[in-house]
């Protein structure tokens, strides 16, 4: 059995060495004629190369073309493929925002008014907003007895913060840039 099964591998690798030497140069040149890389021609056929076999394993594949033209065929699937997923991807560095999708939160105004608060109201606030954590949680990480009590300490934290805010008199106009 060991023998049969070492025969089959030798086999198999023989078949993969003579389609590597017989339509790669062919891939290769495919692929450079279309503006790619000689890694680019490697990784689709390898690709190919992979389905192909996949395909011979089933036992009912019977292509209507040679394996030369079905290899290619796969390969300028692949290649098609990989273009378009290419032009697909956008490149957020060229894009012009409008002025009026410019405006964001001033993020160091938010702060200050959070560290004015306290750090413990800003580490707790943080927990909840930021972190996710749920009241149950939040109240075992600050060391609150209940659920209920932290809920209430989280409630005085952004009383504070929007005590402040009224104080200097601020609207949702003045925390954007």
């Amino acid at each position: 059995m060991l023998v049969l099964e070492q025969t089959v591998q030798e086999a198999r690798k023989e078949k993969i060495t003579e389609w590597y030497k017989d339509f790669f140069p062919v891939v290769a040149a495919y692929i450079s004629r279309r503006g790619g890389e000689m890694e680019d021609a490697r990784e689709l056929f390898q690709e190919a190369l992979i389905i192909f076999y996949e395909k011979n394993l089933a036992g009912d594949f019977h292509p209507e073309v040679s394996a030369e033209a079905y290899l290619m065929g796969i390969v300028k699937k692949l290649w098609l493929k990989q273009q378009q997923n290419k032009q697909r991807i956008i490149s957020f560095e060229n894009i012009e925002i409008s002025e009026e999708f410019e405006l964001k939160p001033a993020v160091k105004k938010v702060l200050s008014f959070l560290r004015q608060s306290g750090e413990k109201c800003m580490d707790l606030l943080q927990s909840f907003y930021y972190e996710k954590l749920s009241m149950e949680q939040v109240a075992g990480r600050f060391g609150y007895k209940s659920e209920r009590s932290a809920t209430v300490q989280k409630f005085k934290c952004l009383e504070k913060v929007r005590d402040q805010v009224k104080q200097k008199s601020l609207s949702y106009e003045d925390f954007l840039d």
